[in-house]
């Protein structure tokens, strides 16, 4: 008897088996393929399953197996190279099968509803409508209006009504009355437009052609250009050449800050169909991109993280920008790196794949070393503008203001009065970092987690930026009553109340997550900026992760320091792409750049690198660091954390993890801990970790199974909750 091969969105690692459900025929059965929904019964819940295989036989009698309730889908959602995908990610991150595939779909097709048919909900008049007086409805002036509107044009879309103030109420009206009626009009089109493109360097010429030129099918290149090099100038044409093959391209972004720029230069170039897929969307919109990268009615899809997942009808190219961001990884859940899953998914598709960065992480800079990918490089700006100096500003015994010294006072002052703009990074939102009673020394603490509370004054609010509690800025110390409340430190907040003092006749913009919450935030933003006034832009990572701003003539690092020690053996790298992030977004036009870093550190080893040496010499340098430690990308890394309410229950639950695992692991491969996790307390919950280093990713995928196995086998008490983190991102 045929068998169905399930995956079912459950912690469990491994497929289910269920019967074909009653009645239907053995022809339909043999239709059945991989990729389609099902309705199934699973403990005391219907869920939705995923079929991965018809199969002769299983593991558990058949006796015992249950029958499916409903085929959702005649034709698979997603084709074999995806699918292919989805088991690959799964077995190399040891995630249930089911979680994988639910990454896939939509909300709507998760929860089991059905396709909404291809193309765009419109409006169109019905027989009886279309027998209407041009004077009817004269006591219902909005039906009226749309009926006009109608009368117009043969059909017409949501957002057309929304222009003229007509709601969805005045629709469905209409509708109950058998005036109007809707559909979906496909507007799909193979067709698209190139408009003018920039003039090549020779750098960016030889960079195109040796891409281009490369084998037909899978190859992974990695493009290195210095901030304002014109990497995006090269996806461009990438993109061109695959739309005239007929393809899809498939774009990668960071984070959704990125995506409206990114999406607006896209136009600017091609007048083509393209689809947005990022967390912003309503799960409408979502959806609707989603579709129109499956069935090929877009030609471009630009998204973040979870849109490597997305289905193409003819992939022809994928682009990772920024390729060394953190960002990248899931941190929580189902922990992929979209870059690794990006590459490895070109490679099944055999199409070419571009990472570019001005900052290469040290995992691609060794696969460039190794052979496996392509290197080319972009070691001068596009534009004539040359590469920003920089220059050390030692703090130390000098007033500041807000975080800000005098000679950075002058030097920004200096600039605005030439007309120029100047921004500052400081990488810590809130107004400040603690609060702090004088009298009696008492300090916000955070009531489930091992950290302090973060001073929001703008909001009259304490919060904790690692689990979200929020409560009421406290006017008197509630341990001793005192009123002599001080914020210490220094936050994003406090420096932009100063510069709003000090300069008050130029604009300040704050660039933080708080600042830039609602939709179409940091557009606005870009628009103010790139019209060239005169003005300090004040922010966080948010400002350093690509953003052209050509009237940025001063940059600097208000508090250098913060990024200098680090217990993370990743924190130097990270360092190094930050400082050279940041200093990238100066002199990117015509006017000469400058960056400034404040530090108490002058003579440290890593702000004298950023002095004297390039990011790929500084990379490389660390490179042979991580070589002799075994550290990645000398060597593979594995984390698996318990999360639980009883400190000494997860560490016990590792230890006795290690005791069963260690006699069997793979030659080279070492268990270090159980640790706490450098923050041990979270949301309530406190947190423990067991690190496994591997000299080879063989070694480590084997240990890592083993692992796997093993936690799967021990009692989880006190609500334990275990997972395990494949190449993690952070550590110590």
């Amino acid at each position: 008897m045929s068998v169905l091969r399930l995956a079912i969105p459950s912690p469990l690692r491994r497929h289910f088996d269920y019967l074909a459900p009653i009645g239907l025929s053995n022809t339909a059965l043999a239709g059945l393929q991989p990729g389609i929904r099902l309705r199934v019964p699973f403990g005391r819940r219907n869920v939705i399953g995923y079929l991965l295989a018809v199969g002769k036989g299983s593991d558990i009698p058949l006796s015992s197996l249950k029958h499916a309730l409903e085929i959702l889908d005649e034709a698979p959602l997603i084709g074999p190279q995806l699918l292919h995908l989805c088991n690959w990610a799964a077995g190399y991150y040891h995630h249930p099968h089911g979680d994988v595939f639910g990454t896939l779909f939509p909300k709507r097709l998760r929860e089991g509803k059905p396709q909404q048919p291809q193309g765009t909900l419109v409006w169109q008049l019905t027989s009886r409508g279309r027998g209407l007086p041009e004077a009817a409805l004269p006591r219902s002036p909005r039906q009226a209006q749309a009926i006009s509107l109608l009368m117009q044009k043969a059909i017409v879309k949501n957002t057309e009504f929304r222009d003229h103030s007509i709601s969805a109420s005045i629709l469905r009206n209409l509708q109950d009355k058998k005036l109007i009626e809707s559909l979906y009009h496909s507007e799909h089109s193979h067709l698209f437009k190139v408009n003018d493109s920039m003039p090549l360097s020779a750098e960016q010429r030889i960079a195109l052609n040796a891409i281009t030129g490369a084998e037909k099918g899978f190859n992974c290149h990695l493009l290195e250009g210095v901030t304002g090099s014109g990497k995006t100038e090269i996806y461009l044409r990438l993109i061109e050449d695959c739309l005239q093959q007929g393809h899809q391209a498939l774009v990668l972004v960071p984070e959704i800050g990125l995506t409206p720029q990114t999406l607006a230069r896209f136009q600017q170039r091609f007048d083509a169909n393209i689809a947005v897929l990022h967390s912003g969307l309503s799960d409408a919109q979502r959806y609707q991109s989603w579709d129109a990268a499956r069935n090929g009615n877009a030609h471009i899809i630009i998204g973040t993280r979870s849109a490597v997942f997305t289905p193409l009808a003819s992939p022809g190219l994928i682009i990772v920008d920024e390729e060394h961001d953190s960002s990248y990884k899931q941190q929580d859940g189902f922990r992929y790196s979209a870059r690794d899953v990006a590459v490895k998914r070109a490679q099944i598709h055999s199409i070419p794949i571009l990472l570019g960065s001005a900052t290469p992480s040290l995992e691609s800079i060794q696969n460039v070393i190794a052979g496996r990918y392509h290197h080319q490089q972009l070691t001068q700006r596009a534009s004539s503008a040359g590469m920003p100096d920089i220059k050390v500003l030692d703090v130390r015994r000098q007033e500041l203001h807000a975080g800000l010294s005098e000679r950075l006072l002058e030097a920004m002052q200096e600039k605005l009065l030439l007309g120029q703009q100047t921004l500052l990074f400081l990488n810590r939102r809130g107004y400040a970092p603690t609060l702090q009673c004088h009298d009696c020394g008492w300090i916000g603490e955070c009531s489930a987690c091992d950290s302090r509370l973060t001073v929001h004054r703008r909001r009259g609010r304490l919060r904790c930026h690692h689990c979200g509690d929020s409560s009421l800025l406290p006017r008197q110390c509630p341990q001793c009553n005192s009123e002599k409340l001080m914020a210490a430190g220094l936050g994003t907040e406090q420096t932009e109340d100063f510069l709003r003092t000090s300069f008050k006749q130029w604009p300040i913009y704050r660039v933080d997550s708080d600042s830039m919450q609602s939709k179409g935030a940091m557009q606005t933003l870009a628009n103010d900026i790139n019209k060239g006034d005169p003005c300090i832009l004040l922010g966080t990572q948010m400002l350093t992760k690509g953003h052209h701003f050509p009237g940025v003539s001063l940059v600097a690092v208000i508090d250098s320091d913060a990024l200098l020690f680090s217990t993370d053996f990743r924190g130097e790298e990270r360092m190094a792409q930050l400082l050279t992030q940041v200093a990238g977004r100066a002199g990117r036009a015509d006017i000469p750049g400058s960056v400034l870093l404040q530090t108490h550190y002058p003579d440290h080893p890593a702000m004298l690198a950023m002095l004297t040496t390039s990011y790929a010499e500084q990379a490389r340098a660390l490179l042979k660091q991580r070589q002799e430690s075994g550290m990645p990308p000398a060597g593979q890394l594995v984390v698996l954390r318990t999360d639980c309410s009883d400190a000494e229950c997860g560490e016990q639950f590792l230890q006795t993890l290690r005791e069963r695992s260690a006699p069997f692991l793979p030659y080279g491969a070492k268990l270090i801990g159980p640790l706490p996790s450098p923050m041990q307390r979270r949301a309530g919950k406190y947190r423990c970790q067991l690190l496994l280093t591997a000299p080879t990713r063989g070694a480590a995928q084997t240990a890592a199974g083993l692992l796997v196995s093993n936690a799967e086998a021990l009692p989880a008490r006190h609500g334990l909750k275990w997972s395990i983190d494949i190449d993690p991102q952070n550590v110590f």
